[in-house]
C-alpha cells in the first residue's frame, strides 16, 4: 500500500513539473569563492564591474541532468565598478532600481551536455527588475572535492531588462560567472 502511495505521488509530481534530486546532489552557493562580473562598453571603452551577495541552491548530478536545478540570485545593490559615484547612479530607478528590486535572479529550466566531459548548456529564466527573459549559455562544472565550481559566460541586451537609458552605453552586456557550490 505504501509503495502504491509513493508511486502515485511520484507520478503526480512529474505531471506538475516537480523535480526530485537526492540529498547527495544538493549544493549551496557560496558568495566567498564565487564571482559575478560584467563587461559593457561605455563611450566605446570597456567598463567592468561585479556583484556580490550571491545566494542559492543547486541540484546537480552529471549522471542525471534531468534532475538538475539551479536557483541563484545576487544582491543588486552590491554593484561595484570601483567608482562610487557611478555605483550610486546604477542603484537608482533608471538602472537597477535596487530599492524596489533588491535581487537579480536566475532559475534554470534545463541542463544538457555540450559534447565533452564537464561541458554543459543551461537554459533558464533571468529576472532583472520586473523583467524575466529566457536565456541559454554554456558552462563547465569542475569537481572541487565534494563541491563544484561552475563557470560560464553569457550576453544579454540591457534594454531588454529596462536597465539604463544612456546613449553612450552599449546595449550588449557580458556576464562572467564563477560560482562555488558547497555540498549540503
Amino acid at each position: 500500500m505504501q509503495r502504491i502511495f509513493f508511486a502515485i505521488l511520484f507520478q503526480i509530481s512529474l505531471s506538475i513539473g516537480v523535480t526530485f534530486t537526492t540529498s547527495g546532489q544538493q549544493y549551496s552557493v557560496t558568495d566567498q569563492g564565487s564571482t559575478v562580473k560584467f563587461r559593457i562598453k561605455n563611450f566605446g571603452l570597456n567598463s567592468e564591474g561585479s556583484f556580490s551577495g550571491l545566494k542559492g541552491h543547486i541540484g546537480f548530478d552529471p549522471g542525471n541532468l534531468s534532475g538538475a536545478a539551479f536557483e541563484v540570485s545576487i544582491d543588486a545593490a552590491s554593484v561595484n565598478t570601483d567608482n562610487e559615484t557611478r555605483d550610486k547612479h546604477l542603484r537608482k530607478e533608471e538602472y537597477f532600481d535596487v530599492q524596489n528590486h533588491p535581487r537579480i535572479s536566475f532559475v534554470s529550466t534545463s541542463v544538457k551536455t555540450a559534447g565533452k566531459d564537464g561541458a554543459y548548456t543551461m537554459t533558464g529564466r533571468l529576472t532583472i527588475k520586473e523583467t524575466t527573459k529566457d536565456i541559454s549559455f554554456p558552462f563547465t562544472a569542475s569537481r572541487k572535492g565534494d563541491d563544484y565550481l561552475f563557470t560560464g559566460e553569457f550576453k544579454i541586451d540591457r534594454k531588454d531588462y529596462k536597465v539604463g537609458g544612456s546613449s553612450t552605453l552599449s546595449n550588449g552586456l557580458t556576464v562572467i560567472l564563477s560560482v562555488l557550490a558547497k555540498k549540503d
